[in-house]
């Protein structure tokens, strides 16, 4: 079936499409049936990009009224409220404020009456849920990981949704103090949420009472957020995934946020989701659409897109499209503004997406959509690509004419076409071989330094120390991290290595890495094994040594090449360059890559979306395209 996404960005919602691989796309799905749902990627609108927080319900449904309209023919279907729906609009309220987030009983978030005025009376979201469905569209939402930090001050109880009271186990009520892990606060959101501790049973019954009351709402899909990337949590996500596969009634399950993100990291979680970020968050600039490129031809060469996924596949997910009418990050009530990527950026971003079959989650304000942005994300070729094309994958072999020079490309994985760049810590599954490149190496009696082992003039080094704890805090905390270490930039400062950074990322800016004020926290705690491995306490992944591009992409072309149901092959172009480029492909090396097409010898004719141009080759595939541009390319065979 098809979903849609739409959102706003700095809203609070957003919209997907999931078609299927193959055959007629199902108007809905029946219960008590395998879903189909997760068989293409989502498409759709998130309220973020241009709302931020503070989107209303009434702002909310005028948005999913004109998307069951106008975008819900095209297959967008999923409208998502994104971001801190709980979160009172008061003075001194933002996005790591404490104190100003509306919990039940339980500490469970539920919905900002002063914005959702539906929720009231315990209603939560049910109201707004049914209010969609009416409109043929399925209903989602964002959430943070485990626990929040109010819930967590105020001790709440816990429900047990099996007897509907208090829950309690060997003899004592168990309260939020308890299960919350408060030294595993979100990196970025340390006022905000932590994680949940799952190996209690009284921590699982906390997280079975958030989904079931989602599930009771009418959700239809749920963000996750600070659980992925940076801040993997692979006990939440596992327990999540167990209980959302037992529901009578599929609901889809998104991982967020992306930093870091490598495919030998997805592979542990994808299996348990229904898609995945794979970047930071995603604005409208030309650098956070060139550092796109590398992440998504890596997962696509891992054979990622649409592997299997909970009750059916699922989808690295490249964040929102930043599209028509925005505001800035941040920027929770304007200035609005229009996209500041120019159209041929568009289409290369939009381009992009469809290819790698990323979900496509617009994030303009609908009630101010103009024709040219919707005449690009409902353009049924780019549609027909993302939901139905095959065997997509970067096209290594093109090359390039320009008025200033004429190379041919090199395939990214060559020696030759790696740039040099600064190194930087970066972060993988420790079951990855790169991550045992660490070493101690002893300075004096009493210093020492954690070394990046690999054979360089000056290997990147940290100093170690045993963390300082407080007064209080020893007993509590010494067996549990028992090994641990502290690693500072120099020595004598007090600024330590923290493992996700502590504010939400872009696309275009690094990962892991920082440094902050030495303190007792998770993030802040590293374990080096005899093998090598520098583990992190917080996510439970492992440091290594990346080499960074200094501006990747700025002077390349991509390209990017997908089969067809119909038979068709779609080869796109990307000039990534700042000046116009003439961009060429062989069908002899299309050869190579389907080799079951057999079209050497054979005349293909060609239509090329964006310009029109249309004709016939036996040969070369070659145009000129603009600086940041694309081209796509419909090829027939015969």
């Amino acid at each position: 079936m098809k979903i849609s996404v739409l959102g706003f960005f700095c809203f609070s919602f957003f919209f997907f499409l999931f078609a299927p691989s193959l055959g007629r796309v199902p108007s809905e799905i029946h219960l008590g049936t395998e879903p189909e749902h997760a068989s293409t990627p989502p498409r759709g609108w998130n309220s973020y990009d241009s709302f931020c927080w503070t989107i209303s319900e009434e702002e909310f449904l005028q948005n999913a009224e004109i998307l069951s309209n106008r975008l819900k023919p095209h297959g967008y279907e999923y409208v998502v409220v994104d971001y801190l729906w709980y979160r009172s609009k008061v003075p001194g309220a933002y996005v790591d404020s404490l104190g100003f987030d509306v919990i039940d009983e339980w500490g469970r978030p539920i919905p900002d009456p002063g914005r959702w005025p539906s929720s009231k009376d315990g209603k939560g979201f049910s109201e707004v849920a049914k209010k969609v469905h009416s409109m043929g569209l399925k209903f989602g939402i964002h959430v943070m990981r485990g626990i929040s930090l109010q819930a967590f001050n105020a001790n709440t109880p816990i429900l047990d949704t099996v007897k509907g009271s208090a829950y309690v186990e060997s003899g004592r009520q168990w309260r939020a103090k308890d299960i919350g892990v408060k030294e595993r606060a979100c990196a970025w959101m340390s006022h905000g949420f932590m994680s949940v501790n799952t190996k209690l049973e009284a921590g699982r019954a906390f997280l079975r009472s958030l989904y079931l009351q989602y599930a009771e709402w009418g959700v239809d899909f749920v963000k996750n957020d600070c659980v992925f990337g940076d801040d993997l949590d692979v006990d939440e996500i596992t327990f999540v995934s167990e209980v959302l596969r037992n529901l009578d009634r599929p609901i889809l399950y998104s991982l967020s946020p992306g930093t870091s993100v490598t495919p030998a990291m997805a592979k542990e979680v994808s299996g348990l989701v229904n898609m995945y970020r794979i970047t930071g968050d995603d604005w409208d600039s030309w650098r956070d659409v060139l550092s796109h490129f590398d992440v998504t031809r890596d997962f696509a060469n891992a054979k990622m897109i649409g592997a299997t996924g909970l009750l059916g596949r699922s989808w690295p997910d490249l964040d929102m499209l930043p599209l028509g009418w925005l505001t800035d990050p941040g920027s929770n009530e304007g200035p609005h503004r229009t996209s500041n990527l120019n159209l041929d950026e568009q289409r290369t971003q939009m381009t992009l997406w469809a290819m790698a079959k990323s979900p496509l989650m617009f994030g303009g304000d609908l009630r101010k959509l103009d024709e040219t942005t919707y005449n690009l994300i409902t353009n049924p070729t780019l549609l027909e690509i993302n939901s139905f094309s095959l065997n997509n994958m970067e096209f290594p072999y093109i090359s390039s004419t320009s008025s200033r020079r004429k190379k041919r490309a090199l395939p990214q994985d060559s020696a030759e076409g790696r740039m040099l760049g600064k190194r930087s810590l970066g972060l993988t599954t420790c079951k990855d071989a790169k991550a045992n490149g660490w070493s101690t190496k002893a300075l004096d009696q009493d210093l020492e330094q954690v070394c990046w082992r690999e054979k360089l003039e000056e290997p990147p080094c940290l100093y170690k120390r045993k963390p300082l704890l407080a007064s209080g805090v020893e007993m509590i905390y010494k067996q549990q991290y028992e090994g641990t270490l502290h690693l500072l930039a120099s020595d004598g400062m007090e600024l330590c290595l923290d493992a996700s950074p502590r504010r939400r990322l872009t696309s275009k800016e690094f990962g892991a890495g920082s440094f902050s004020r030495c303190k007792w926290d998770a993030n802040q705690m590293w374990e080096l094994n005899a093998n090598g491995s520098l583990v992190n306490s917080y996510s439970g992944l492992c440091a290594t040594v990346d080499l960074v591009k200094d501006d990747a992409g700025s002077s390349e072309i991509r390209s990017w090449i997908a089969t067809g149901r119909r038979g068709e092959i779609y080869l796109a172009f990307f000039n990534l360059n700042s000046e116009k480029t003439v961009i060429s492909a062989n069908l002899a090396d299309i050869a190579k890559v389907f080799p079951w097409k057999n079209i050497k010898g054979v005349s293909c004719k060609y239509h090329e979306i964006w310009s029109g141009e249309s004709g016939a080759t036996e040969e070369l595939i070659s145009i000129a395209v603009e600086n940041h541009g694309c081209s796509l390319f419909v090829l027939t065979c015969v």
